[in-house]
């Protein structure tokens, strides 16, 4: 019971197109065992987006479940 009630809390924090959201995992029907690929497919239905605009997004895996979707970086 205690761990349904903190992966109902688990979200995927995501800067994209000028906004700021926290997307509940379960209302992308996600885990915190879901690939990068999977995560990236559901948010652009969400999102109503081509999935090609995330391709240059990355997925960071935090400690409590959650997971922030974010521009990767360039390399230097």
């Amino acid at each position: 019971m205690a761990t349904q009630l903190l992966r109902d809390t688990w979200v995927l924090h995501v800067r994209f197109n000028g906004r700021s959201l926290n997307v509940p995992l379960s209302a992308l029907d996600l885990t915190d065992a879901s690939t990068d690929v999977q995560i990236k497919r559901r948010l652009a239905e969400y999102l109503q987006v081509p999935l090609r605009q995330l391709e240059p997004y990355v997925v960071d895996r935090h400690h409590n479940g959650s997971l922030t979707l974010r521009l990767q970086l360039p390399r230097a």
